[in-house]
């Protein structure tokens, strides 16, 4: 089917063609109804003599007809093919609805979020959550596309890992090859980037899936994605140069407005001090008003704190009390490695951390990397681990170190907070195509789910009865 998108058609009066898509809206005029048929890139008014009344709001049709300047008066400035329309000579239904749980004309933020969840695949329809995902794609490509121009290489690394220490708990999956062995989906691509340094890449980056089993709020996900970078040969600077430029790139390419100005840059212990937080907003009442993007680095972190013994992550993480604040392949400040080395004043041994802040969100972080086997070395035990463990935790990436890995650092931007803040909302879920409710079950298709007793038995696992089940 040759097909013809609505924003084309204001090019093409006085040609016969065909559009697709679905009916928007109809209005009947007697003899003549007026459809509004709606694809991928907006509106047209289609005008039908003698109508099928088997016409309905959501079913999908090819309309065939000849594109024609409309009346004066009958143009509408509100959509980009207002002063045309097509005549109809040919509908056909490609796919009829049946009622909608609610109506897709209007902002269905108004709708309950299980609804919307589970319909979402129609919530992704409305005006609102269709140009949410176009905002992202476009901001997607504009940030490829500046990176491409820095010469770095797009790499994918695996969704199957090993589980490692990177601050959160990891989703686990059982191998059927190995029975009682498992592997780990990706808290982050840490090591592979890292190891992609090693293996000469020197400027890599990813649109990186991954996946953490943290306590959900709105602004954090079980899923998440991130556009992750490393680079070799550079300090710290040059990372955060060469983020400040895609990003003053990127944003206005989707119609974002920056404050003005390089991004300011904040010690951490100046921005606790002036803000009360490494998280800030230092806009003015005209520049929130405004819907202006203040971006802001934050450098210079506590390399280790003590453990929060809340935290279930930070207790099993460490074993002597103390863990990381970001990152434990972070390398600390040149005046600070010999603390680290002879694991002494832990507590002000500072780190090359630096973050990006954004309208009081952490929207991006990273550090320069300890490449020099015996600091990473340093960092675990400085977190309670002998030698064993400590090699059989991180034992490939001591032994990649001492193979020429050049000195290195990167950065990793959230990009479902971008996008939250580039479309002006307070909740992630708005801003992913399928986000998970705020209990953990997905979007559409209900997980988590029970598995049958033969998968289970396949991967040598049973599953005990859920003691809120059991009886007494």
């Amino acid at each position: 089917m040759e097909r013809t998108y609505t924003s084309e058609t204001p090019q093409k009066v006085g040609q016969k063609l065909t559009v697709c898509g679905w009916i928007h809206a109809r209005r009947d005029h007697g003899k003549i109804v007026f459809l509004d048929v709606r694809d991928r890139d907006g509106l047209i008014q289609v005008v039908v003599t003698n109508p099928s009344t088997d016409l309905h709001p959501e079913d999908v049709v090819a309309v065939t007809g000849k594109i024609k300047t409309r009346p004066e008066k009958m143009v509408n400035p509100n959509i980009a093919t207002g002063h045309v329309e097509m005549e109809a000579s040919e509908i056909e239904v490609l796919a009829h609805t049946k009622p909608l749980p609610f109506d897709i004309t209007e902002d269905t933020k108004k709708i309950e979020e299980s609804v919307r969840l589970r319909y979402r695949y129609l919530d992704l329809r409305s005006e609102r959550m269709h140009n949410m995902m176009l905002l992202r794609s476009n901001y997607y490509a504009a940030l490829r596309e500046a990176l491409y121009a820095r010469r770095f290489v797009e790499i994918e690394t695996p969704m199957l890992t090993k589980s490692t220490k990177e601050g959160a708990r990891d989703f686990i999956v059982p191998s059927r090859f190995y029975p009682g062995k498992f592997y780990a989906l990706p808290q982050s691509p840490q090591q592979y980037k890292q190891l992609l340094m090693t293996a000469g890449i020197e400027r890599y980056f990813q649109f990186a899936r991954c996946i953490r089993d943290e306590d959900l709020r709105a602004d954090r996900g079980f899923e998440f994605t991130q556009l992750d970078l490393e680079m070799s040969f550079v300090d710290e600077y040059d990372v955060m140069r060469t983020v400040e430029e895609i990003v003053k790139i990127a944003v206005p390419k989707v119609g974002g407005k920056l404050r003005s100005g390089d991004f300011p840059v904040y010690e951490y212990q100046e921005a606790m001090k002036r803000f009360g937080a490494d998280k800030f907003d230092f806009r003015s009442v005209k520049e929130k008003k405004e819907g202006v993007l203040g971006f802001a680095w934050v450098i210079h972190f506590p390399f280790f704190k003590q453990v929060d013994v809340k935290d279930a992550a930070e207790v099993r993480d460490s074993k002597s009390g103390w863990t990381f604040t970001h990152n434990p392949f972070s390398k600390p400040m040149k005046e600070h490695e010999e603390w680290l080395l002879q694991r002494k004043n832990i507590e002000k041994i500072m780190t090359t951390q630096y973050d990006l802040v954004c309208n009081g969100y952490e929207v991006a972080g990273g550090s320069i990397r300890a490449h020099d086997p015996e600091m990473l070395r340093a960092t675990f035990a400085i977190m309670g681990y002998n030698d064993k463990e400590i090699e059989k935790s991180v034992g490939h990436m001591l032994e990649a170190f001492e193979m020429g890995t050049p000195p290195h650092g990167g950065i990793a931007f959230g990009l479902d907070r971008h996008i939250m803040l580039l479309a002006g909302e307070t909740s992630l879920k708005e801003t992913i195509a399928f986000p998970m409710t705020s209990t953990g079950r997905t979007s559409v298709m209900d997980a988590p789910t029970d598995v049958t007793p033969d998968q289970l038995k396949e991967l040598g696992i049973s599953v005990d009865e859920p003691k809120s089940s059991r009886t007494a």
